[in-house]
């Protein structure tokens, strides 16, 4: 694949050519030529859209894809056809699925399912058997065959001695344990955020303090255990208090936000629009203030979609009885464009996800490998359906208004570029 890619905007503090407009020639997968007006000697394929810029290929660090098992919420091509359309070139998958990812013929399956795709694919393997909090898997094989980190997808290790282990054991081959942070006792069947808008419309509650009480509890078995614990999804002020605290301890957290926590707030339950329901729930103006600032301090570390498809029959439904959770892949960038920095958005989503994984970080600059995503910053509009590229279309973000537009991706040798 060759293409010639006009007057783009570099947005990578780490390319010669960061804040220029260029032109690149991409000639077998690799950035042969960025310069000013170049001449398309080889009649190249001509990319150019209005406003363009570019910047290294961004990572979605938690994805859900339905397939094997729920194949009614989507598949694993168009899920990955998706992202690469709303501007990822990497992502990383939940074990989501039915079997669950948690051994290395369900883990290899799913590695082979996702490799003819563009789009760098990684898997989050389960952290119990089945995802049930009952016993470990067996996570040094998994992570001998390519896991890059372990999670029950929004599931709470319960058992304190369990999670301990868990910690311990990671330590000796430096796996990533990912804690989910809700103490369900406390949370019990709550459905949103317990607060004001909770009881004003009949809604069960999940206090703030569920979250916080089961991150206390983690970090403090990983500082008795000194290993590594990444924190997926943070929604409340006090948890970004406690985590803050524990890095200055020099503790080894990381923690990471959903979109959809960074943009919108419980005033949205009076819908009764069960897209609405996710985990962790939607919480305070004030949660959201707070979230953003430990953005722009990296007590934040990552930014994902959480983007986790699901079907009608278990989505529009009455509020109690629908399941939790929300598309997020195609409205990642768009809605939170107007609410942060554009730097501090790709840095999140971008570079900071696959430091956190060990992984490769690519650059725009000549002789490298082509891994870029092509995008507009400018431009405010309403999300309706018409850009959803999900089979299930459960978005909280319907009828928001977002800002920009991403037009697609270039990795290696591949691209998915949209038609305007």
């Amino acid at each position: 694949m060759n293409l010639l890619i006009r007057k783009a905007k570099v947005i990578s503090e780490t390319s010669d050519y960061h804040n220029k407009i260029v032109d690149l020639i991409i000639i077998d997968g690799f950035i042969s030529e960025i310069a000013n007006n170049l001449e398309n000697k080889g009649k190249y394929k001509e990319i150019t859209y209005p406003n363009l810029h570019i910047s290294i290929g961004w990572f979605d660090s938690s994805v859900s894809v339905g397939e094997p098992g729920f194949e009614e919420r989507d598949t694993i091509e168009n899920t990955l056809n998706t992202a690469a359309y709303s501007g990822f070139t990497g992502v990383a998958i939940n074990s989501n699925n039915n079997p669950q990812i948690d051994n290395h013929t369900s883990l290899s399956y799913m590695t082979q399912a996702c490799k003819a795709n563009l789009v760098d694919t990684f898997i989050i393997a389960a952290l119990t058997v089945g995802s049930k909090g009952k016993e470990m898997t067996e996570i040094y094989d998994m992570k001998a065959k390519g896991a890059i980190a372990f999670a029950d997808y929004n599931k709470a290790i319960i058992d304190d001695n369990l999670m301990k282990i868990c910690l311990e054991y990671s330590k000796m081959f430096n796996a990533l344990i990912f804690g989910f942070s809700q103490n369900n006792s406390i949370a019990r069947d709550g459905l949103v955020n317990e607060e004001y808008n909770s009881t004003r419309l009949g809604l069960k509650g999940i206090p703030a303090l569920a979250e916080e009480l089961q991150i206390m509890r983690d970090l403090f078995l990983l500082e008795y255990t000194e290993s590594r614990l990444h924190i997926p999804s943070v929604s409340t002020k006090k948890s970004i208090e406690l985590i803050r605290e524990a890095k200055k301890k020099g503790l080894k957290v990381s923690c990471g936000v959903a979109v959809a926590n960074l943009c919108l707030n419980d005033d949205l339950l009076n819908s009764f629009d069960s897209n609405t329901k996710i985990l962790p729930p939607l919480r305070t103006s004030e949660d959201i203030k707070a979230l953003i600032e430990a953005l722009e301090d990296d007590t934040i570390d990552i930014i994902h979609s959480d983007h986790n498809p699901i079907d009608i029959e278990h989505k529009k439904i009455e509020y109690d009885r629908a399941q939790f959770g929300s598309i997020g892949l195609e409205s990642a960038f768009i809605a939170l464009n107007k609410n942060i920095d554009l730097k501090l958005f790709l840095d999140k989503i971008s570079t900071k996800p696959r430091e956190l994984f060990g992984l490769e970080i690519p650059e725009i600059n000549k002789g490298v490998k082509a891994n870029i995503t092509l995008f507009d910053p400018e431009g405010e509009r309403i999300f309706d359906r018409n850009e959803i590229m999900s089979n299930s279309e459960n978005s909280v973000f319907l009828t928001e208004k977002v800002k920009g537009r991403v037009y697609g991706v270039v990795n290696g040798n591949k691209s998915k570029l949209k038609e305007i």
